[in-house]
């Protein structure tokens, strides 16, 4: 969240970033799904919730190769 409490939204090349995947890999996970929610405001105009990003990057999480961890 912000300082005054809104929740802050991130364009592609913030969540980039963030999750320290490529822009195209981003885009690989918005066609095949299986990654953090987006919002699509125009035909090339994505925004990412930084709170959702960081939901999806801990239910990644895993304690070795074959064992995800179960978020909660």
């Amino acid at each position: 969240m912000t300082m005054d409490g809104e929740e802050e939204w991130l364009s592609l090349t913030q969540a980039a970033e963030l999750t320290h995947l490529s822009k195209a890999a981003l885009a690989q996970l918005r066609y095949r799904g299986g990654g953090p929610i987006f919002y699509r405001l125009s035909g090339k105009t994505i925004l990412y919730r930084r709170s959702q990003i960081i939901e999806w990057m801990e239910g990644c999480a895993f304690d070795r190769t074959d064992h995800r961890l179960v978020a909660g």
